[in-house]
């Protein structure tokens, strides 16, 4: 069950504007002296591989035998063959042991010489490419990544004239082996094309008895020339993606050009200066003529006072889009003429169908069907990480000022018959932690957040809404916001309908006045409180949305979120910000911090529901104010982060081109995170006793025994009663100090069974006592680990915190003793039975006139309004998962 704050005052900060862009920051623009620890790491570095010239390093992937893959994205075209294409490629000779230690491969130096950058290497084994752009697929009717026209015809340049999001089969990024077989040796390819319009291939893959794999080209096909994408809209800029636990692909449209405001501007702003001159954003120009054009037009109609339209540059291609939506060409001119800004009119896409996770479900079908979860927010969706409760979604929304949002389903997703029928809560992040806003290192802060529900609705109502726009096109543009008849003056028309957008915002689409009613309803009666026909709003305008109700929405270039297949409770997700900088080290927002322009990685423990609630630093990039050789060996601007089953995480850069290194590079890093040995935190009532678990994470070479402290800070609030070891330690020893305040555990692993790789081991469960109201924490403190080997372990310690409630009310009617879940002062779980659900209301209901109710009115205040009354079932109910 999810609790959140229900009536958060809106906000409405004016945005500090600069000259921060998008982008790796040159070291100019870097205000900072030296940042401290960074670039630090707790755990270790590796470096596994670099890319050729001018290639990012996207799309890792594991196979089941440890082989690694990636994508070669954007190589030079300069680079000799074959690494002067664009190319998916695989490892050689090479498998990861997958036992959690980085000892199972060489590191690489770093490329010095011109040869050495301009080639795919590696540590162990030799890059082979499976295949490369435009390369002859589907007998020979498609070209590999290139999306086609309805009547088959290729989108690119040498056939339409027009922008494109980077030319076609030029850019691929994420790949999902989806397997067909036990053993993973055969299977379906899924990789993303990042473009518009987007795609995504599906190569059917097989490995050979040596080892090697092979691709299928002939029976390879591009999703995007599919009926069945082709009838949700298509897709624009797939990024990078994710392996879902019902093992699909899916698919993460990275749609750069739905900021309505520039950075930390909101909505409100603009309706308060009555203009959206100086912050407008390019989502008002998204059924533009020519849209991309937008950025030299304001600066031609303002000069000086222009400003830089956030996402301008990601409206390339979208009239591509339209084209390969079945539009009829508009601006193609015979050879000598020039080219006119003629509005498209028949056919364009709806703004409102791009920028969603796109699950591709029935791999081996002739068409595999698509689904857009539009229910999980509309965003430039680097990539989602499903959690193994199939209802937990985490996603990263790349770009400056941008956010890192969560979605809960109400029951599992595969759960549902018709996918369009998921339902389930959206929320964004309000990052809670005073340090971060002292301007200190982000190596020694972490994050603490707080999950802001924004609404609940279901994936059929957020279509229902977004179809309400499918009709808008260029020419709606024009009549809407233009006096002049574009028919006679298509040029002054235009002037004008943009300078009416800056003003009043774009009228064909959902309204500067909407989100702000929005935002209004929401502070004064909680996200459930809005108008029916203003449920749209955080759906399909997430981040405006979110920026207006107080959310920090200020993460630079978030570009990764992964975690390990499986992972449950105390198990790890990692987030990647390519950049720790602009409104994350600026003076306003909630995070205001020093400048890391190398970015920093960030871990986060699940807890018993799947919930995040810390963001800890991990790995901190260089600051590009030290000398490039001091960068060498450090992780700069990461991109891509995917945990193996080992629990490494390999880190992939984005950075190429950009300062603080000897070479231009971009590389896989290896990360191996510390042992680390943590004790759970836990809330009990007075009176009563409850249990915590001591654990370690991350054991490569197992462990053979040690000895751990637990300490409690306040023996007046809890004390340690008990201690029992987990089943096969052995031998074992504990002892408790007489006042409870300690406890000493010594223990070994004689028979082995923790074994090494392991991701999390239990190694005992502590029993404490609450003495009195108030928090105590639980000090870990590691005297001594060893190894299988005997080799003492490098281990860190993490505390935990014990809370203790009042007593409570007593049972109700037949039920345990009520607890109070959320720690809010209402007793939700009425039963005592752990759990919030329909029993808790049943109970209530039926012994609503007990005396074990009636004399306990606050704890059963659930409407808040200081009295008992039927109503309070009513709000129960809405609260029941």
């Amino acid at each position: 069950m999810e609790f959140t704050r229900r009536n958060l005052m809106a906000t409405s900060l004016a945005a500090s504007l600069g000259a921060s862009v998008v982008g790796t920051a040159s070291a100019a623009e870097v205000e900072e002296s030296d940042t401290p620890r960074a670039p630090s790491v707790k755990g270790s570095l590796k470096r596994f591989s670099t890319t050729a010239f001018g290639a990012e390093m996207t799309g890792p992937f594991v196979f089941a035998d440890g082989t690694p893959l990636y994508s070669l994205q954007h190589p030079s075209r300069e680079n000799e063959a074959p690494f002067d294409k664009a190319g998916i490629g695989y490892f050689s000779g090479f498998q990861f042991d997958l036992d959690g230690n980085n000892d199972d491969f060489d590191e690489l130096p770093t490329p010095q010489t011109e040869d050495e950058q301009r080639q795919v290497r590696s540590g162990n084994g030799d890059y082979v490419l499976l295949a490369q752009e435009e390369d002859e697929i589907n007998g020979g009717a498609e070209r590999l990544g290139v999306a086609q026209t309805p009547d088959g015809t290729d989108i690119t340049q040498d056939n339409f004239v027009g922008t494109q999001y980077g030319d076609a089969a030029y850019n691929p990024d994420c790949n999902q082996f989806v397997a067909t077989d036990d053993e993973g040796t055969e299977g379906y390819l899924f990789t993303n094309w990042e473009n518009s319009p987007g795609n995504v291939s599906r190569i059917p893959l097989s490995q050979d008895d040596n080892g090697e794999w092979s691709a299928d080209l002939e029976n390879a096909i591009n999703l995007a020339n599919t009926d069945a994408l082709r009838e949700l809209g298509g897709t624009r800029i797939n990024c990078y993606g994710n392996l879902s636990p019902w093992n699909t692909m899916i698919s993460s449209e990275e749609n750069y050009a739905h900021p309505r405001v520039s950075l930390t501007a909101t909505v409100g702003d603009v309706v308060e200066a009555g203009s959206g001159k100086g912050i407008a954003g390019a989502a008002q120009f998204w059924n533009r003529p020519n849209p991309s054009e937008i950025q030299d037009a304001v600066d031609d109609y303002y000069g000086d006072e222009s400003w830089s339209i956030q996402g301008y540059w990601a409206l390339d291609g979208v009239e591509f889009l339209a084209y390969y939506l079945g539009a009829e060409r508009v601006d193609q001119p015979e050879e000598g003429s020039e080219t006119t800004t003629y509005p498209i009119g028949d056919v364009y896409p709806n703004p409102y169908r791009y920028g969603y996770h796109v699950d591709f479900r029935d791999a081996a079908a002739d068409e595999p069907q698509p689904v857009k979860y539009y229910v999980m927010g509309r965003a430039a969706w680097e990539a989602p990480d499903v959690q193994s409760d199939e209802k937990t979604v985490y996603g990263c929304s790349d770009g400056d000022s941008k956010g890192i949002y969560k979605f809960v389903a109400d029951e599992p997703i595969p759960s549902y018959d018709d996918p369009m029928d998921v339902a389930g809560t959206l929320y964004a992040p309000k990052i809670t932690s005073p340090e971060a806003k002292q301007r200190l290192s982000p190596a020694n802060v972490a994050l603490d957040v707080e999950w802001i529900e924004l609404g609940h609705a279901s994936n059929a109502e957020a279509e229902e809404w977004i179809a309400e726009y499918d009709d808008v096109t260029q020419v709606d543009y024009l009549e809407a916001h233009a006096e002049t008849d574009w028919e006679e003056d298509r040029a002054a028309a235009l002037e004008e309908a943009d300078k009416e957008v800056v003003e009043n915002g774009n009228q064909n689409y959902i309204t500067d006045a909407e989100i702000v009613e929005w935002a209004e309803q929401y502070a004064e009666d909680g996200p459930d409180g809005v108008d029916e026909e203003l449920r749209k709003i955080p759906f399909l305008e997430t981040r405006a949305a979110a920026k207006e109700i107080g959310a920090s929405i200020e993460f630079n270039k978030a570009e990764g979120v992964d975690s390990v297949d499986g992972a449950g409770p105390g198990d790890f997700v990692y987030f990647g910000i390519s950049e720790f900088n602009d409104d994350l080290a600026n003076d306003v927002g909630d995070v205001q911090m020093d400048r890391v322009d190398g970015g920093v990685v960030y871990r986060a423990e699940l807890e018993p529901d799947y919930n995040v609630s810390t963001l800890e630093p991990v790995i901190v990039g260089p600051d590009f104010t030290d000398p490039p050789e001091d960068a060498d060996d450090a992780l700069r601007n990461v991109d891509n982060v995917y945990v193996m089953d080992d629990g490494r995480v390999l880190c992939c850069e984005d950075g190429f081109g950009g300062p603080a290194r000897s070479y231009p590079n971009d590389c896989m890093y290896v990360y191996q995170p510390n042992v680390q040995v943590d004790v759970g935190s836990l809330a009990v009532r007075k009176g009563a006793t409850g249990t915590t678990d001591l654990y370690a994470s991350s054991l490569p070479q197992g462990v053979s025994g040690g000895r751990v402290d637990v300490t409690v800070s306040d023996p007046a609030v809890t004390t340690i009663t008990g201690v029992s070891f987990a089943d096969g330690l052995s031998p074992t020893n504990c002892t408790i100090t007489g006042d409870g305040s300690r406890a000493i555990l010594r223990f070994a692993d004689a028979e082995g069974n923790v074994q090494p790789g392991a991701s999390r081991a239990t190694l005992a469960t502590l029993e404490l006592e609450a003495e009195s109201v108030g928090s105590a924490d639980l000090d870990v403190e590691i005297k001594k680990m060893d190894d299988e080997g005997g080799d003492a372990i490098d281990a860190n310690a993490r505390s935990g915190v014990a809370v203790v409630g009042p007593q409570g009310p007593p049972a109700v009617g037949d039920g345990e003793q009520p607890t109070d879940p959320d720690g809010d002062g209402r007793y939700e779980d009425v039963d005592g039975d752990g759990r919030v659900d329909y029993d808790d209301i049943e109970l209530l209901f039926e012994e609503f006139d007990s005396d074990a109710v009636q004399q306990n009115g606050p704890a059963f205040d659930f409407n808040e309004n200081g009295k008992l009354d039927y109503d309070d079932l009513t709000t129960l109910f809405g609260e029941v998962d």
